[in-house]
């Protein structure tokens, strides 16, 4: 049976921050995962770089069995809509499903009490302190760092988008350490500095 992957994307998401990770679940994880987008409702959303995605699931239909739910960053994670993100996020925990959210999705998961207790990061901690207000107390846990996993959370900033992948896929056990590491290091470092063989 395979393992779902759910991306919550909201109306102006970050597409890129999505493609990196699924694509990589797609091309090295041996067909055991399929790959899901849930949003507010069933209504196509548009991604920034202008892709018209058509959710497989609106917030109330998602299955009820899950291995990761990733909040992908973009625009509107500070409009009401993300309001309805929350329950999500509270099942993801409850359930022990592994939990992800990059750049201003990090930051949301602070307002909403989800990074209290582990080890984080997000964009900017001033920011996220005055955002989240007294929902985040765990300022003292946040790492400036590219990405950082802690526990079943994962959160990275809005560069990190191939830093925020390879956690995810170790987490995840997509495929061996050393083929995930390969994966990123050709993406990070590119074909020639990474050392494809000459034909």
């Amino acid at each position: 049976m395979k393992k779902t992957v759910l991306f919550v994307i909201l109306q102006q998401f970050a597409d890129w921050e999505s493609a990196y990770i699924s694509s990589a679940i797609k091309m090295l994880g041996n067909n055991k995962f399929e790959i899901k987008t849930v949003s507010v409702g069933k209504e196509p959303v548009q991604s920034i770089g202008g892709f018209s995605v058509l959710p497989d699931y609106g917030f109330d239909s998602i299955p009820k069995d899950y291995s990761a739910l990733i909040l992908t960053g973009g625009l509107s994670w500070r409009t009401n809509a993300a309001h309805a993100v929350k329950p999500l996020v509270d099942d993801c925990l409850c359930r022990g499903s592994l939990l992800g959210g990059i750049c201003d999705a990090s930051a949301f998961l602070g307002t909403v009490g989800a990074l209290n207790d582990v080890n984080h990061t997000a964009n900017d901690l001033d920011d996220l302190i005055q955002w989240a207000g007294e929902r985040y107390t765990g300022k003292n846990k946040f790492v400036h760092k590219q990405a950082v996993r802690d526990k079943n959370i994962i959160t990275a900033n809005g560069t990190a988008t191939l830093e925020f992948a390879k956690e995810i896929l170790i987490a995840l056990n997509v495929a061996s350490d050393k083929a995930i590491s390969e994966w990123y290091e050709f993406h990070k470092l590119g074909v020639y500095t990474f050392g494809v063989p000459k034909m």
